[in-house]
This record gives structure tokens, sequence and C-alpha cells, in this order.
């Protein structure tokens, strides 16, 4: 069975000029993701702390 030749690469500018990008300035740090409209509904509380619940919490 003949070996498979191995594939030419094709130049890509975009690739060329991202790769000097990263040599002079390095790479780039890593994105966060932006929170869903769930994370942020489930991050604050349902309902607000009423005035007994605050005075409960003072005492201990």
């Amino acid at each position: 069975m003949p070996k498979s030749k191995a594939k030419k690469e094709v130049f890509s500018a975009t690739k060329a000029v991202k790769a000097n990008a990263r040599e002079r300035l390095g790479t780039p740090p890593p994105s966060h993701p932006l929170p869903t409209i769930k994370d942020k509904i489930t991050a604050r509380p349902k309902h607000k702390e009423t005035l007994a619940d605050l005075l409960e919490a003072k005492e201990e």
C-alpha cells in the first residue's frame, strides 16, 4: 500500500498576522463568559430581608 503524501500547507495571511502579534505581544488573556440572565436571577435573593430578620441577625 503506498503512503499518502503530506498535504501542502496553504499560506493564510490571517494566521501569519496573528502569529506575528503573538511573538511581539504574547498570548492574549483568556476571556470570561458573560453571565446569562438565569445566572443573574439566581445570584440575587428572591425577597428582601424584613426588619425582623435584620434585628434577629444582629442579636446573634
